[in-house]
């Protein structure tokens, strides 16, 4: 019977706190503390600026906004795995939102250009004409250009596109056989799906054509 009890409290305190953060939610007041810390953050204070912008999270936690913003706060301190995560659960809300794809590549191309060209990538997709994005995704280009192609192929290796090519059994199975039977590669070729997929191996230094 005394177990009962317990277990009913136990989930009324779990649906208090849930109704709690319900109740908590207020657009306005987000955006009021938004505001806030946007005046902050053009003042350059970046450590003053992430509580409120955390507040307009508690207060809307289905804006995108505020993560983008905390995510430029927390990069300008140097807090680059705090400032990943913003950007991530940005992208997460809102996968339209060009800015949160700009600030993760930021994070990425100092050094995992490979990683960093996909997401400039996925900005270009969203508006071609961006021009931080088009600088981004070139200086990427350069970047792995300059490495060596051991430094390339270890630096493709952590792009998660990259991986899921290589894990494909088909892929597996093509790369076999052109290693032994470079005719083979002008049938595979021939598939735009295979060429694609090649193309992306060869240019960040996994593949050599010789």
């Amino acid at each position: 019977h005394g177990g009962n009890q317990a277990k009913e409290a136990v989930v009324s305190t779990q649906s208090t706190g849930e109704r709690e953060a319900k109740a908590y939610i207020d657009p306005a007041k987000s955006t009021e503390e938004k505001n806030k810390g946007n005046e902050l953050f053009k003042q350059g204070k970046y450590a003053d600026a992430i509580p409120f912008y955390t507040e307009a999270i508690k207060r809307n936690p289905q804006d995108h906004v505020p993560h983008s913003n905390r995510a430029a706060c927390y990069t300008k301190l140097m807090e680059f795995g705090l400032a990943m995560e913003d950007c991530n659960k940005c992208i997460e809300l809102n996968p339209g939102f060009i800015k949160g794809y700009l600030r993760k590549a930021a994070l990425l191309k100092i050094d995992k250009p490979t990683e960093a060209k996909s997401v400039y990538e996925r900005a270009l997709e969203i508006d071609p004409k961006n021009a931080e994005a088009q600088q981004g995704y070139q200086h990427c280009v350069n970047q792995m250009r300059n490495l060596s192609p051991e430094e390339r192929a270890k630096n493709a290796m952590m792009d998660p596109e990259i991986q899921q090519i290589l894990k494909d059994p088909a892929m597996q199975v093509i790369l076999e056989q052109m290693q032994k039977d470079p005719t083979a590669a002008q049938e595979h070729l021939k598939n735009p799906q295979v060429a694609e997929k090649f193309q992306k191996l060869v240019q960040s230094g996994i593949v050599s054509i010789r």
